[in-house]
Parts: structure tokens; sequence; C-alpha cells
């Protein structure tokens, strides 16, 4: 098994260069952030990640979460290590400082994030999904709530879950059927929600969940759904846990993958009811929530980047421990370790590559947050919002979707023995395809991209961003020849992408079942086009740092030449998606339901 080391270098080389750590320096609120704390948090964290949570990812993996008659047991460890991680401080690096938290941008605390999840995914869930209840009761809670519980939500004290689905409604949240009585200050909730991720565990001493309902009164659909605080132990006088709620985990999942991790069925109103607390105004719970899911979109295209990082290192240590074969074009001599061949260098590579792609996009978008939050202008923080909301479902979508391939590539890499449990290969894979369904499957976000941020707009935002890749072209033909395949390679997927969201500003309204049908297509077709994008600006980046003195030129020329590699060999299939949004719409509805 190979040990974790976060990619540190990579990491600040993206903060400084996409995130654009310079100007969120300069935002208010982030007159401390510099190169020299964004190195210290993210040396420190690289070391918890590795030293603690790194061990435990087999564990977790092997043992699992524990179900007996209501009481979920973590794996052996996770309680001391997440004991450490809110005694560390870690859980509330980027939170309100009102409330306790250290108010970190997101350009740094969506990088530690990328640590947890790479060192342990099924651990990194619970706190991933606390700080996502955080993000709701500070936008739209009450000051009632917000003193009773953010500061313990904030330290970790207690944890926080989402519970929207249910047996009868899956990702149609129309057809909740969860209800809430009024009963003097508070409500008694009844019904049963599935697939909650660590709905009930042993790690903290109370449990916060979020929890879609509706009132009585509540009208049909989605407009009636109205958002509850239920605690598992209602706070006492002072605080702290006192009784147990009506509610309680009637079972786990078996699961494909993040077996640490406990996905929970919970049961509210066994007896006399759970008691909530309304979040907001009465209707509004679905319009709540998604300041949590939207907040989580972002987390979970981070776990993508960060399983496609872990699988990588896997990957890539194997490679270069594993010796079979001569090297192509020796029939005699020593047998050379598998990195020697050139099919698995080029699997490494794109690996690489990939990685480096989605984590580029992701930190870029972590950046237009910050950007969205903190800017002093009212009008540039609207234009950030409006890219940050544009970029949410790619990041999403494209990073997770690609992580299952990166993941699937390092499984060959190791050949038969990545089919094997014991090198750990397989369970990469196993926990990435969870990714691509988690906070809406890619489909979900396709549709997200299309119409609300594309279509609903006539490709405002879009458009706008295309403009601005197309702006490196005199950058990179400035370059020189050395750069010219890569211009080219860059230009064309650009106005692939030009090309493919003009077809669907024009077809949304008159055709949106056709739209619809090629929406995913779409979606990967941005991602890879704005990831080569960010590629050319690395590329242009290291040759720019190459000439400083000191520069760390291994890293710089490897840079140099993963960029390449996307922008040559990668890049290109950008053009095949764009023929199918604007030419495939209907193949996918030639064939009728009924002939299947």
């Amino acid at each position: 098994m190979s040990t974790y080391a976060a990619p540190l270098r990579d990491m600040q080389f993206a903060i400084a260069g996409f995130a654009g750590l310079e100007g969120i320096a300069a935002l208010p609120g982030c007159g401390e952030v510099n190169a020299e704390l964004v190195e210290v948090v993210l040396t420190e964290a690289g070391k918890f990640a590795q030293g603690v949570l790194d061990p435990l990812n087999r564990v977790g993996d092997v043992e699992g979460a524990r179900w007996q008659d209501g009481v979920v047991t973590a794996p052996p460890g996770f309680a001391e290590a997440y004991r450490r991680f809110t005694e560390g401080g870690w859980n509330g690096i980027g939170a309100d400082p009102a409330y306790g938290g250290q108010g970190l941008p997101h350009c740094l605390s969506m990088p530690l994030q990328e640590m947890w999840n790479s060192a342990n995914m099924a651990f990194c869930l619970c706190p991933m999904l606390t700080t996502g209840v955080q993000e709701a009761l500070l936008h739209h809670g009450s000051q009632d709530l917000l003193d009773r519980y953010m500061a313990r939500l904030v330290s970790g004290e207690w944890s926080g879950t989402m519970n929207l689905t249910e047996p009868q409604a899956g990702s149609d949240l129309s057809a909740v059927r969860s209800s809430a009585t009024p009963e003097g200050d508070h409500y008694r909730i009844r019904g049963t929600k599935i697939y909650i991720t660590w709905g009930e565990h042993d790690m903290a001493a109370n449990i916060v969940h979020l929890v879609l309902a509706r009132l009585p009164d509540a009208p049909e659909g989605v407009k009636g759904i109205s958002l509850f605080v239920v605690p598992k132990f209602l706070p006492d006088a002072e605080g702290k846990p006192g009784a147990r709620n009506d509610v309680r985990c009637v079972s786990i999942e078996n699961k494909l993958g993040i077996h640490g991790s406990p996905t929970c069925v919970l049961a509210y109103g066994d007896g006399p009811g759970a008691i909530g607390y309304l979040v907001g105004e009465p209707h509004r719970g679905l319009e709540y929530m998604f300041t949590m899911m939207n907040h989580a979109r972002l987390g979970v295209g981070m776990e993508g980047i960060a399983l496609a990082e872990r699988a990588y290192q896997h990957a890539l240590e194997y490679a270069r421990t594993r010796v079979q074969g001569r090297a192509i074009g020796q029939r005699s001599g020593d047998r050379v370790t598998i990195i020697h061949h050139p099919d698995v260098r080029r699997m490494l590579l794109t690996m690489k590559a990939q990685t480096e792609a989605m984590r580029a996009l992701g930190y870029f978008a972590a950046g237009q947050l910050d950007r969205a939050r903190r800017h002093s202008d009212a009008a540039q923080r609207a234009r950030h919002q409006a890219r940050l909301d544009l970029l949410t479902p790619v990041v999403k979508g494209w990073c997770t979707e690609t992580a299952v391939e990166v993941a699937s590539l390092g499984v060959q890499v190791h050949g038969g023995m990545g089919f094997i449990e014991e090198t750990g290969a397989a369970q990469y894979l196993r926990d990435a395809r969870i990714s691509t369904i988690y906070e809406g499957t890619t489909g979900i976000q396709a549709n997200d991209l299309i119409g609300r941020k594309v279509g609903a707009e006539k490709g405002e935002t879009a458009f706008a961003l295309i403009a601005e890749m197309r702006q490196l072209d005199a950058p990179l033909a400035a370059a020189g020849p050395a750069c010219e395949a890569q211009r080219q390679a860059l230009g064309a997927a650009v106005t692939a992408l030009e090309r493919a969201t003009q077809w669907l500003v024009d077809h949304y309204r008159a055709r949106p079942e056709a739209a619809a049908a090629v929406a995913v297509p779409y979606l990967k077709l941005f991602g890879a086009v704005a990831g080569g994008w960010l590629m050319a600006r690395a590329s242009l980046l290291a040759a720019q740092q190459l000439d400083q003195p000191g520069a760390d030129r291994a890293f710089l020329k490897a840079k140099q030449a993963t960029a390449r590699f996307y922008l040559e060999h990668l890049l290109p299939q950008a053009a095949a998606h764009a023929d199918t949004v604007t030419g495939g719409a209907d193949a996918v509805l030639a064939l009728d339901p009924a002939a299947f």
C-alpha cells in the first residue's frame, strides 16, 4: 500500500495562479492571507492527512461502520481521529470567526478538503456535511438557531447532516411526504429519510439534522417544502445535549464503497414525533437547502479531484517498483520497472494531467467564490457569483466523472493485481463511483448547466468566459514554435465550446428535450475545455517562473510537459463532444421508450 503525500507544490501553484491569491489577499477580511500562511497551513494539514487519516482509510474500507439496535459505531480509530481533527481547529478553518471559526478564504479551505478526501474520503464526508449545515443556518437561520447550534457545529463538537431523500421520492423532491405539525414554538416531524451520510455515529456528542418536510397547509410540489433543524439530542438550558429526540437509525446501507461512512435510514416520529425548529420562512425549504447543496456540490467536486490524486499516487508508486519485461526495443539485459514502458507512461500522464486540470478548475472556482462573497463592489460580487454559478455543476460533474476514469486507469496500471483488493487500487475506483451521484447525478448537474446557467441567460456568462479563454491566444503565439501546437489545440477546443454553447442557446427553449439529450456531453465539453485553458495558463506561468531566482526547475518543467500532454493528447477530444452536442440529440430520441 502506498502512503498519501499532499501535492503541496502543485496546490500552492494552483492557489496562486488560478484562485488568484494576490487578488484574494486584497479582499476585505483577507489581509493576513499570503503565500507564507498558505504554505504553513497546507504543510500542517498535509501532515495530519498523511499521519492520521490515511492510515485509517484501509481500516474503514475493510472494517466499515457497524449498526446494532439503532446504534452506529464508526470504524476503529475514526472517533479518535475526529477528536484530533476538531481539537486541531480543522473543522472551523473557513467558518465565521463570530462563532469560533478562523475565517480563512475558500481558496485555502477547499484545498484542505482535497487533502482530507485523498487521505480518507469516508471520514471527510462527516465534517464536509457539517460545514454545509453551517452555511445553510448562517444564511437562513434565526438568531436563536445560530446561538444554539453554530458554535458547536463550527468546533465540530456537534456534526450535521442533510435530509432530503425519501424512499418514494429519490431525486424528485416534489414527492417528499415527511410532515411537520406545529406545536407551540416547535414542530413535530414524522417521516423516513434515506441515504443520510453520517446520519448516526459515535464520533460527535450530538448530530444536527437539516430535514425537509411539509406543513399541514403546504401546497403540492417543491413550493410546499419547509426546512427544519432536528437535533439528535435536544439542547438543555445550558446548550448541552439533553433528552433524546424521536429520531433513530433503523439501518445502514451495504455499499459498493466508502464503507467507513455510515449511510443511514432515519425514522422520524415512531413515537410522539421528533421535535424540529423551522429554518427561515415556511415553504422555502428547498430554496434554503440549495445553499447547502451548492456548497456541497463544490465539495463533491473536490472529492473527485482528491480521489484522482490518490489513485494516481498509488499507481505511480506501483509503476516505479513493479519490475516486468525489458524496455521496448531491448532483447536482452535486465528487466525494468513498468514506468519505462510507453503505454504505462501514457496512462500515468493521463492521470496526472487530468488531475492537475481538475485541480486548476476547482481552485479557480474557489477563487470566484471568495470574490463573490467578499468583494467590496456589488457589481463585481454579482459577476463572480454568476461565474461561480456557471462553474459549480461543471466542477461537480466533470471532476467526478473524470475521477472515475482516472481511478479506473489506476487499476489498469496495476494490471491483474489491480483487480485484487489487497493492492488497494480497487478501493479508489469503488469510492470514486459515488461522487458522480452525490448531490445530484451528472445528468442533474448537466441539466442545471444548460438550463439555469446557459439557457436561461442566453449564454451571457458562458460566452464571457469563452471570450476570456480566447485572450490566451496571443500569449501562446508569443511563446513561439514550442507552444504552437498547444495554441492551435486550445483555439480549436474553445471554438468547439462556443459552437456547442450557441447551439444550446438556440435550441434550449424551442427543443428542450433535444437540449437535455446532449446536456452531459456539453458538461464534459465545458470541463475539458476549461481545464485545457487553465493548463495552457499553467504552461505560460511555469515558463515565467523558470527565469526567477531559486526556481523549482524540476516541478516547472514537469508542469510544462504535463500541460503539453493535456493540450495535445487529451483536449482534441473536445471536438467530438461538440459534434455530439450539435448533432447527436436526434439519435438519443430516435428509439421510443417502448422499444428498449
